[in-house]
C-alpha cells in the first residue's frame, strides 16, 4: 500500500490520479470545536496546568487552528510560564502564547511616535467599533496596539462562527468591518495611511470572490470563473466582462467604505472612548469594551429573556409537534 499527502490536490497531475495509482483520496479538514478540544486534552497531559485552564475554552479561542498549531500554543504557553517562574500554566500564559502565534513576537524595542500611536489606536478602534455594531460581524475578543512580528503594529482578534455556508450580508459586514480602520483614520485625522494595506488586500479578494466566484452580483450574474483559468494562458471571459467585474468590485468596496464611515460617524463618541482607552492600556478585552461602551446590541437581542435563538427554535418545534 502506497500512501501520500498533499495540501494542494488541485495541482496534481491527472496521471497520478488514474485508477490503480492514487485513485482513492481522503480529504481531512481542519478540526472543529470538538476536535480541537480533544487535541488540547492530549497536549495538556504533558503540562501542569492551573484550574483556570479549560480545554473547551481554549478550543473556542482557536478557530481554524490545525493540530500542529494547537501543539505549538501549548509549548509556547509552557515556556512563558517557565520564564515567569510559575508552578503551573494558567490562562494568561495561553492568551500570551496565542498572541505570539497569531501576531508574532512582541517588539518591545520598537519606538513609535505619539502621532503614529494615535493613528494605530484609532485604526484598531475603528475595526472594533464596526464589528461591535454590525449584526453579522464576528464577536470581538481583544484589541491591541502592541507592535508584534514583522510590520504588525496592532490588531483586533475575533471569534468567527464555525459555519460552512456564508451569506451575502455576512460577507458585506466583514468587508465593512475590515474597512473600519481606514474609515476611522479619515474621520478623525482627515487623512489616510499605509496601515490599511493588509485590510485593502483582504477586502479586494473578498469583493472579487463575491462577484467572479460566488455569483453575488446582479450585473455580472450567476456565474463562477473559479478554476476555469487553470492550464489557460488567458482569462475565461471577454475583456468587456473583465472590465465589468473590475467596475463592480470597485463599486462594492466603495459602498462598504462609505457604510463604515457612516457607522463610525454615528458612533464617533464610542470610537473616541475606545481609542483613548487603547492609548492608555494598549490591550483591551471584550469585557473592557462592554464596560466602556456597553454590551453588543445583537448579543442582547440573542440572549433576551435568557433564551438563545436556537432555544427559541427548539421551543417552536416542540409546540408544532404537540
Amino acid at each position: 500500500i502506497i500512501m501520500a499527502a498533499t495540501n494542494r490536490p488541485d495541482v496534481l497531475d491527472t496521471a497520478l490520479l488514474r485508477p490503480g495509482r492514487f485513485d482513492r483520496q481522503i480529504g481531512i479538514d481542519l478540526p472543529d470545536l470538538v476536535g480541537r478540544e480533544a487535541i488540547f486534552k492530549v497536549h495538556l497531559k504533558a503540562i501542569k496546568i492551573d484550574e483556570s485552564v479549560k480545554p473547551s475554552v481554549l478550543a473556542e479561542m482557536t478557530p481554524g487552528f490545525a493540530g500542529a498549531d494547537i501543539a505549538n500554543i501549548c509549548n509556547e504557553a509552557a515556556l512563558i510560564a517557565a520564564r515567569r517562574e510559575k508552578k503551573a500554566v494558567d490562562l494568561d500564559d495561553f492568551n500570551y502564547a496565542l498572541d505570539r502565534v497569531i501576531g508574532g513576537l512582541e517588539k518591545k524595542n520598537k519606538i513609535i511616535s505619539p502621532e503614529e500611536k494615535d493613528i494605530i489606536a484609532y485604526h484598531e478602534a475603528g475595526h472594533a467599533i464596526c464589528g461591535w455594531f454590525l449584526e453579522h460581524a464576528s464577536p470581538l475578543v481583544k484589541v491591541t496596539i502592541v507592535p508584534r512580528g514583522v510590520g504588525t503594529l496592532g490588531y483586533a482578534q475575533y471569534l468567527p462562527k464555525e459555519e460552512y455556508i456564508t451569506r451575502t450580508e455576512q460577507l458585506l459586514d466583514r468587508m465593512c468591518m475590515t474597512l473600519g480602520g481606514r474609515a476611522a483614520e479619515k474621520i478623525i485625522f482627515d487623512q489616510i495611511s499605509t496601515g490599511a494595506q493588509s485590510d485593502l488586500d483582504q477586502v479586494t479578494k473578498m469583493a472579487y470572490g463575491m462577484i467572479s466566484i460566488y455569483g453575488m452580483n446582479d450585473k455580472v450574474g450567476n456565474v463562477s470563473f473559479y478554476g476555469l483559468q487553470k492550464d489557460q494562458f488567458q482569462k475565461p471571459y471577454s475583456d468587456e466582462t473583465a472590465t465589468l467585474i473590475d467596475e463592480e468590485v470597485r463599486k462594492l468596496i466603495d459602498s462598504q467604505y462609505v457604510r463604515a464611515q457612516e457607522l463610525l460617524t454615528q458612533y464617533k463618541n464610542e470610537l473616541v472612548i475606545l481609542a483613548e482607552a487603547l492609548l492608555e492600556r494598549e490591550v483591551i478585552l471584550k469585557s473592557d469594551v462592554e464596560k466602556l461602551i456597553g454590551n453588543r446590541p445583537f448579543e442582547i437581542k440573542a440572549s433576551e429573556n435568557g433564551t438563545k435563538p436556537e432555544d427559541k427554535e427548539a421551543e417552536k418545534e416542540e409546540e408544532t409537534a404537540e
